[in-house]
């Protein structure tokens, strides 16, 4: 990934940092950070790297549980998979554990999962020792649901995605669910060639335990912050969100930053509303 815009926040005591493929073969090659399909939002809060006590939530165990993972898309998933593990990385699951052999989890610096797939057939790339890091895709980002009827009914109907692809498995007890912003999608995608996808995994029977809850990462333990979707006029969309009855954690009139708004999904994850660059002329922000 290539640093696409820092933006310090020194008064705040905090610096964000927008990473993305950026490579001529990318899909959103040299747009603005604001336009761009996949994008990966880090947030450093002063000090932290000087606290040997500190450590995020990575999503994955209780009680912090919630978030799952961000997942890039590559050419050759063996050969992205040693030259991972060669740069001293960690895994969560190589290909060879499990039965799962066609997907590898990775684990960054303050161990979030990183799931790696396959853009090709994982038996085509078997025996291939090279891999071109400018074809990897920013694939998705997997939060758990407790409801799917009632996050597919928000995903689409409020934020106005499509279903592109679902995968069910009775068996093992869950669905997943992606989504994105395809025109035209029909719920049978080849996912694993996009970027900015929202990935729903729904463990059956949660949503009949009225005590259930998963965790949104920004309270204690702090984790994971949000999602964003950044639309064509900041005022129209935020005043559409309140036509629409979402909850809000942050109107665009709360607080010091006028330019962003948050609103809660079902299982009260934030998904900031942010300005799209591209359509600035025909917005005030």
């Amino acid at each position: 990934m290539s640093l696409i815009q820092k933006i310090p926040q020194p008064d705040a005591k905090f610096d964000l940092y927008f990473l993305a493929y950026d490579s001529p073969n990318a899909i959103s090659h040299k747009a603005h950070w604001s336009d761009r399909q996949g994008i990966l939002e880090l947030t450093h809060n002063y000090g932290t790297e000087d606290d040997t006590s500190y450590k995020p939530a990575n999503g994955n165990s209780d009680p912090g549980r919630g978030f799952g993972h961000v997942c890039i898309s590559v050419d050759n998933i063996q050969a992205a998979c040693q030259r991972i593990e060669d740069a001293g990385y960690r895994f969560k699951k190589k290909l060879s554990d499990g039965r799962m052999r066609h997907v590898a989890f990775a684990l960054d610096p303050d161990d979030y999962w990183v799931e790696i797939i396959s853009n090709n057939k994982v038996e085509d790339t078997e025996g291939i020792e090279e891999t071109d890091p400018s074809t990897y895709r920013f694939n998705h980002t997997m939060i758990r649901v407790k409801d799917h009827t009632k996050s597919l009914r928000f995903y689409q109907e409020t934020l106005g995605m499509s279903l592109l692809r679902t995968s069910e498995s009775p068996s093992s007890g869950f669905n997943l669910y992606f989504l994105g912003y395809v025109p035209g999608a029909n719920n049978n995608v080849n996912t694993a060639t996009l970027e900015g996808v929202l990935e729903l995994t729904w463990n059956y029977g949660t949503e009949k335990d009225e005590n259930f809850r998963y965790h949104d990462g920004n309270s204690e333990p702090q984790g994971f912050g949000h999602v964003a979707i950044t639309v064509d006029d900041l005022d129209a969309a935020c005043k559409r969100f309140e036509e629409e009855g979402v909850n809000w954690k942050k109107r665009l009139t709360d607080g010091r930053m006028k330019n962003v708004a948050f609103v809660l999904d079902p299982d009260g994850y934030w998904v900031e509303v942010v300005q799209n660059e591209r359509y600035k002329a025909t917005s005030k922000y």
